[in-house]
């Protein structure tokens, strides 16, 4: 059987008191003491001391950095420095080196641990391995093929999100303008599995459509999101409880995820998707050099290609690739995605006006609202697709969103004329009102009334044209509407227009004008058809 000397020297006593030993062997020979009088002084053998002397030259440290380390860090670095390859050549260490790989996906999985995995390599090797050496030559195997993983991540656990550091570029062909967009990087802490994408920016929006996007290409949603502190995710940061911005508390909650913002200045928090985003730099970045894209479609269809190549290249030192990984040990793990994508929604209040309607500011349009309403506080929280009015903690009304400025969305049965219910505007009143000004401008609001398909709709184009009695007086607002009779055209910016251009001054002129064409010699006439 092979056996390490150096290991059993270090593991024979105390470790403690053999580093203590270690350090007065550095001491003695940077003195200048013989190896001799040195392994007389520590109690320790010539040959034991010869190798500390020649593991402490090879290291290449200072008798002052030797002397700043611990010495759990100095046993750890003679450990790592013991030559391994008397070992590789033998058939029972070759057993077991064999077994790494399978052990490493099996310790993804929750309820595995090394002990297990030991007993079923032990069972199939007799003669093989005791527990410490299975644990201490996997742990050399694992620093020498993966030494970025130091983390022990469970299959479904956490996604890690971020964004590169570096941008890339969007060239529009006609103007040449060239606009940088930001990448989005996620990656699986079990199985390495990436996504990225590219996006104008790093606002909520783009954010939370980005961080949703790697759930639909993972095919699944894990228990938890490990987010950088930027604002986009968290409002407030703080080392113990950050404060979540409302639309990603509102995201994860719809996902059923945790959310784990990495601590503030903590960039080994996330240190997996931080060596994620320098890996898409080589495997990424270095595909698309050179090429330019007219539109951050293109771009992204290039990502894809790309990244559909890096997730399928076998890892370095491994027989398997990140999405082989993730289909035999993690896509089992995730939870199932919800039927319907999550829906970033913003939030307006607003009073419900005279008319039944509330304005959403963002698109100047007019939603309906039960007449019973009126006058009242609401809250609207509205989507890309859809508009929802609350009153205090009750729905109230749904509209599919509309963005036709100036335009209205109806319920018919929100309508206060269709239950006879009375109020400050209301037909009748306005009618009544436009008869006190004169017949002309009577006339205009009946027409205006009409003019849709719900009075309500009108009730403020109403109120502006009225208003116009205080502020031109009752006489030019008569003459307006009866010039605006004329045109055929019925709404408050008529009767501005004709108001402010002084055309209502010309009304009786103009019914005098003769609309006929004056005889001319020139003019041909239509027998010249015949």
């Amino acid at each position: 059987m092979i056996k390490l000397a150096l290991f059993n020297i270090i593991k024979m006593s105390n470790k403690l008191i053999i580093m203590s030993k270690v350090r007065s062997i550095i001491r003695l020979y940077t003195e200048g003491v013989s190896k001799q009088s040195i392994g007389d002084r520590t109690g320790l053998p010539r040959n034991s001391v010869k190798k500390y002397i020649r593991l402490f030259l090879a290291s290449g440290k200072s008798p002052q950095e030797i002397q700043l380390m611990s010495d759990t860090e100095l046993e750890q670095m003679f450990l790592d420095m013991v030559p391994r390859n008397h070992i590789e050549n033998d058939l029972r260490y070759q057993s077991l080196e064999a077994f790494f790989p399978t052990m490493e996906k099996a310790l993804k999985i929750r309820g595995n641990t090394k002990e297990k995995l030991w007993e079923q390599y032990f069972e199939q090797h007799p003669a093989g391995y005791r527990f410490s050496q299975f644990k201490h030559y996997y742990l050399l195997w694992k620093k020498v093929r993966n030494p970025v993983m130091h983390i022990e991540h469970k299959a479904g656990e956490k996604m890690y999100v971020d964004y590169a550091g570096e941008k890339l570029k969007v060239l529009d062909p006609e103007t040449l303008d060239i606009t940088e967009v930001e990448v989005f990087v996620a990656i699986l802490g079990a199985s390495q599995l990436t996504y990225v994408e590219a996006s104008y920016t790093q606002q909520k929006e783009d954010f939370i459509n980005s961080c949703e996007n790697a759930l639909h290409y993972f095919g699944g949603v894990p228990n938890a999101i490990v987010t950088d502190n930027l604002k986009s995710a968290v409002t407030k940061s703080n080392r113990y409880e950050p404060t979540l911005n409302e639309a990603f508390r509102d995201f994860v909650s719809y996902y059923s995820m945790a959310a784990l913002p990495a601590a503030p200045y903590k960039p080994k928090h996330k240190a997996l998707v931080e060596g994620a985003v320098k890996i898409i730099y080589r495997s990424i970045y270095s595909t698309l050099k050179g090429n330019v894209y007219s539109c951050i479609e293109l771009l992204n269809s290039a990502i894809r290609e790309a990244l559909e190549a890096h997730n399928n290249r076998p890892l370095t030192g491994r027989p398997f690739s990140r999405r082989q990984l993730f289909e035999d040990t993690e896509r089992h793990f995730l939870h199932p995605l919800p039927e319907k994508r999550y829906e970033l929604k913003r939030r307006y209040i607003a009073s419900v006006m005279k008319n039944n309607y509330v304005c959403l500011a963002e698109d100047k349009h007019y939603y309906s609202v039960p007449y019973h309403f009126i006058g009242k506080k609401v809250t609207l929280l509205y989507s890309q697709s859809e508009v929802e009015i609350y009153h205090r903690y009750e729905r109230i009304a749904v509209h599919k969103r509309n963005r036709h400025l100036f335009g209205h969305t109806t319920i018919t049965d929100h309508l206060a004329s269709q239950h006879r219910f009375m109020s400050d505007w209301n037909p009748d009143k306005f009618i009544e009102r436009a008869a006190e000004v004169g017949p002309q401008t009577k006339e205009y609001i009946i027409q205006l009334l009409n003019a849709r398909q719900h009075p309500e709709q009108t009730y403020r184009s109403c109120q502006g044209v009225l208003s116009f009695s205080v502020r031109a007086g009752k006489e030019r607002l008569n003459n307006a509407c009866h010039r605006a009779l004329q045109y055929g055209d019925y709404s408050y910016q008529t009767i501005r227009v004709i108001l402010e251009k002084g055309l209502d001054r010309n009304v009786d002129d103009q019914q005098h004008v003769d609309q006929s064409m004056p005889p001319h010699l020139n003019i041909r006439g239509k027998n010249y058809y015949r």
